[in-house]
């Protein structure tokens, strides 16, 4: 069995890391980092403090409908999961799991 060891020294490539299965844009990636670095934990990443930070490093201010368009587009490719009116980040997407190995098998 071959090992590939993959250095990730910020949030952003960790993100960038699992996207192939998430899909997501870079614009949808830049939104979750943003949501990342302005949560102060991953239970609840939309909170209102947490939606208006982003949302003003993003310029969103005029049209809040614009953020929650894409924390729409997250929760529909399983990015986001809601529990109990709670935006939680998916946990493979989590970057404080530590060390994460990755198995592949071809039959």
């Amino acid at each position: 069995m071959k090992k590939i060891t993959i250095p990730i020294d910020s949030n952003y490539k960790y993100l960038q890391f699992w996207n192939g299965i998430f899909n997501m844009t870079p614009k949808e990636l830049d939104i979750l980092d943003l949501f990342l670095k302005c949560a102060d934990n991953y239970e609840d990443l939309c909170t209102l403090d947490n939606k208006k930070c982003v949302a003003l490093a993003l310029g969103f201010t005029k049209d809040k409908n614009t953020l929650n368009n894409y924390i729409k587009k997250l929760k529909d490719k399983n990015v986001f999961i809601l529990k109990k009116n709670c935006y939680t980040l998916n946990k493979f997407l989590n970057p404080k799991n530590g060390n994460v190995q990755v198995s592949i098998s071809w039959r």
